[in-house]
């Protein structure tokens, strides 16, 4: 049995302490907003918070979240960070299929909670790690800088 924190509340798993937390999220948990991409840590599809960094949920055994903090997609908005992100995602209609989607808001709200103001070349670093297969990155990057409240150079 393992024991962790999401979304500011204890959760049980009868699981191996091996078994990527992806899963436990997905599968024991019932939350489904943390997508399975690559299962190799490449994509971002998975990526969720461990107190407060991203982190890629696929590589990362259960064991390693005791005592901290997981946040998912499901809880993002409950942030001011959170809701201004998914506010611009809305706005600028940065989705187009989707599926990368949580992992990309994930990493865009790790990057403001960490820079609050960042220019182009800090969002491409902090988003080099989340495929997008349908090239919305030019909206992504403008979602950012909305967020922000900046402009894009």
């Amino acid at each position: 049995m393992v024991t962790l924190t999401v979304n500011g509340t204890a959760r049980s798993a009868d699981v191996d302490a091996a078994t990527p937390l992806l899963w436990v999220l997905r599968e024991n948990l019932q939350m489904t907003g943390t997508k399975f991409g690559c299962g190799m840590a490449l994509c971002g599809a998975c990526t969720v918070h461990l107190d407060g960094k991203p982190v890629r949920s696929c590589s990362t055994p259960v064991s390693a979240v005791a005592g901290r903090k997981v946040t998912t997609i499901e809880a993002i908005g409950q942030s001011a960070t959170g809701r201004k992100v998914q506010a611009a995602w809305k706005d600028i209609d940065v989705p187009q299929c989707g599926y990368c989607q949580s992992g990309q808001i994930m990493a865009a709200v790790a990057l403001l909670e960490e820079k609050g103001k960042p220019t182009d070349a800090d969002i491409d670093a902090a988003m080099s790690g989340n495929i997008c297969r349908c090239g919305t990155y030019p909206r992504i990057r403008a979602a950012i800088h909305q967020a922000a409240g900046t402009k894009g150079a």
